[in-house]
């Protein structure tokens, strides 16, 4: 009987840690899901919204935004497009805060990353 390794869940700072030691973790570069469900979370507490009233406002429900917010769900340019407008933060404000805080958990995992992926992000 073959067995499968568990599903790996985000660490810290949405970076999925791998197999190796405890005490040495191999860790790999978070998903996008996780940096942007991540930073629309920020920005909404910034604005001291629940969730009903962001989502209300978005045209999406309350648990739909939550998964987005937790990565469990990873939206259409559209929902995003909702939720930043719902956010009244631009398209292009969310990206490039997400790309930065990529660049910074990408120089604490030194692992070597496409700079091209971030080109295409913005």
């Amino acid at each position: 009987m073959t067995q499968t390794a568990p599903p790996q869940r985000p660490g810290r700072d949405g970076v999925p840690e791998g197999p190796g030691t405890p005490s040495t973790p191999t860790r790999r570069e978070p998903l996008l899901r996780y940096m942007l469900g991540e930073r629309l979370r920020q920005l909404r507490h910034l604005r001291g919204e629940t969730l009903d009233q962001t989502a209300r406002r978005a045209g999406i429900s309350p648990q739909y935004l939550s998964e987005i917010e937790r990565g469990v769900k990873e939206p259409s340019s559209e929902m995003i497009a909702a939720i930043t407008g719902a956010l009244d933060v631009t398209l292009v404000d969310l990206v490039a805060a997400v790309a930065d805080r990529l660049v910074v958990v990408r120089d604490t995992t030194r692992q070597p990353t496409c700079q091209a992926a971030f080109a295409l992000a913005a």
